[in-house]
């Protein structure tokens, strides 16, 4: 058997395998790359080349990046923003929604625009009393047309300028995509919009992230944070230095009352005496409290975080819910409301049994529960601590509750530059986003650990395993051996009828690999095949950049329609429902638009 028959063989059975949907597609590229190599199509080097592919590189940058912006709450004004202008209109909202994910997806591409508006578009749907999957795939779907509007919309925009210059025919300018571009983002939202309501489920995932935008007035209430605590510290000069905490007199202070007493980070028992730098706990009126810091010279170092304080969450300090687990080593630990834990968690209340404790000092037992305060880096870190359970996600909160956050100006920056870079081509892609996602990093918009988890790996391997599939068909003569199959079908006629078939070719391939290798794919086919026809490859190649992006009838056709499936609460056969009616609105608008903007 050829080379070329064996290649086309491997491709048939990963679309078997990818339409059959019982294997994670990260394992089935993986399986690609090593069966081209157990093969002798591709050496070893050349099957695992697609790990290491600067699109590779320059999509997973792009995840870090929108992480970033999505951390440091661009992603939560901008919906706040969104909703204050369409009110709770959900027909709006949707035209709003694509018109935000199309250009959001030429400025960091579809899958940076995914990642980055999802979270967002949930909560979004919550609060607009509609299934998160009426939003989520229309995203999708405008954020692949979105990714035609510029040359670096898209690395599938890319390696068809490229192919084009190669060709000879020069390489598409920065706006050359956007000319057609534009037409099927318009297209794209007319057709949801007539078809959508009818066309998309309306299930809830249970996988979909919570609204916590209203979660500290929440825990505040929950938590009875109404009176709140005083922390006073001790001067040289106080004359309560060497009382007794037992007994310090507060009965000349009508409504105030001692909660308890620190010395560093240790309780102190009734019986110690004061010294200068013991922080003293009270609780009661700011009047009285002012009195009693005034008469025995303390200093008020914290005021009471209560409902409604601007300091509960804001854009350097948040809160955490904490539950004790068993055999947890705070099991039997004595604390108590406005107790220092740590050098920046302040502990602002505890509840056992569904009630709260009050202004009292507690000893943990089993399934306790605390509210705890302290800066952003402090709460998250909890995530990680063994002796507590985190009972919501203090990033999930701080993404939703606190808009345009401390790190905000400098995400956006790093997003211009990159922008900046990519649009007037002065480095490579992967070069740009590599050092955008480092930038993210450097300036601490996110922790290192942060980044990692950011990309999408099944998208990174996705991608990867399946690049030296598209060099395997072109190296094995499968490529000539297609191109020639498919002008011979053509024949002799007009020349768009080329164009027609290169288009309808490669939107079926795209329907079950991604993109990006299905562009690899077909864009030797393409060339030969104007070649032989006569005909200019710019527009060939141009239909074959646009069908590349209209992958809509699965899930597992680009990243941003597996980001989507789960949250959506999608299956499989749900994508074609919607995606056919816009692949042949798609279809119109490239045979209507390309031959009149490059001859044939």
């Amino acid at each position: 058997m050829s080379d070329a028959a064996v290649s086309l063989l491997i491709l048939l059975a990963v679309i078997v395998v990818f339409i059959w949907n019982k294997l994670p597609v990260g394992l089935v590229a993986i399986i690609t790359a090593l069966t081209l190599y157990a093969t002798g199509l591709l050496t070893l080097e050349q099957s695992l080349a697609g790990f290491g592919d600067p699109v590779v590189v320059f999509i997973a940058s792009l995840f870090v990046v929108s992480e970033g912006i999505d951390s440091a709450g661009v992603t939560t004004w901008a919906g706040r923003w969104l909703l204050d202008k369409v009110g709770g209109n959900p027909k709006v909202a949707l035209i709003a929604l694509m018109l935000m994910a199309a250009v959001m997806s030429a400025l960091i591409s579809l899958n940076g625009a995914a990642a980055a508006l999802i979270p967002m578009i949930v909560v979004m749907a919550m609060r607009l009393g509609v299934a998160p999957g009426t939003l989520l795939m229309p995203m999708a779907f405008a954020g692949s047309a979105g990714a035609l509007l510029i040359l670096t919309g898209s690395p599938v925009n890319v390696l068809v300028s490229q192919a084009a210059a190669d060709a000879g025919a020069g390489a598409f300018s920065f706006f050359s995509f956007t000319i057609v571009g534009v037409p099927l983002v318009i297209v794209t939202i007319a057709v949801v919009a007539l078809l959508g309501p009818r066309l998309l489920p309306q299930r809830t995932s249970s996988s979909a992230p919570p609204d916590l935008s209203e979660h500290a007035d929440t825990l505040a209430e929950h938590y009875e944070l109404v009176d709140g605590f005083f922390r006073l510290r001790v001067t040289e000069s106080s004359p309560i230095v060497d009382t007794a905490l037992g007994s310090l007199d507060l009965a000349g202070y009508p409504g105030l009352r001692l909660i308890a007493a620190q010395r560093g980070l240790e309780r102190l028992p009734s019986s110690t005496e004061l010294d200068a730098g013991d922080v003293v706990v009270v609780t009661g009126p700011d009047d009285e409290v002012a009195r009693l810091a005034a008469a025995q010279a303390l200093d008020v170092t914290m005021r009471p975080i209560t409902r409604g304080s601007d300091v509960l969450v804001g854009k350097t300090e948040g809160v955490a819910e904490l539950v004790i687990p068993p055999r947890s080593p705070l099991v039997g630990e004595a604390v108590f409301p406005g107790m220092l834990r740590g050098s920046d968690l302040l502990v602002l209340g505890i509840r056992r049994r569904g009630k709260e404790r009050g202004a009292r000092t507690t000893v943990l037992e089993e399934g306790d529960s605390l509210l705890v305060h302290g800066s952003w880096a402090a709460v998250e870190e909890l995530v990680d601590h063994r002796d507590v359970l985190v009972v919501n996600s203090p990033d999930q909160l701080r993404r939703q509750a606190v808009p345009l956050g401390a790190k905000a100006p400098v995400a956006i920056a790093v997003l211009a530059g990159m922008i900046v870079l990519l649009a007037f081509n002065l480095v490579p892609p992967a070069a740009a986003g590599l050092a955008a996602a480092a930038a993210m990093v450097l300036f601490r918009v996110v922790s290192a650990g942060q980044a990692a988890r950011a990309v999408s790996w099944q998208t990174v391997i996705l991608i990867g395993g399946l690049i030296p599939l598209s060099t395997a068909i072109q190296t094995s003569g499968a490529a000539e051996l297609i191109s020639d199959k498919l002008v011979a079908i053509v024949g002799d006629g007009h020349p768009i009828l080329v164009l027609l078939a290169l288009f309808l070719l490669t939107a079926l391939l795209g329907q079950f690999i991604s993109n990006t290798a299905t562009v690899l794919i077909i864009i030797p086919i393409a060339v030969a095949a104007a070649s032989e026809s006569g005909v200019s490859p710019l527009p060939i190649l141009m239909a074959v950049a646009v069908a590349g992006s209209a992958s809509f009838l699965t899930p597992v056709s680009t990243p941003a329609n597996m980001m989507v499936l789960g949250p959506g609460g999608y299956r499989f056969g749900d994508y074609w429902k919607l995606g056919l009616p816009l692949l042949v609105a798609w279809l119109l608008v490239a045979l209507l638009i390309i031959p009149r903007v490059w001859p044939l």
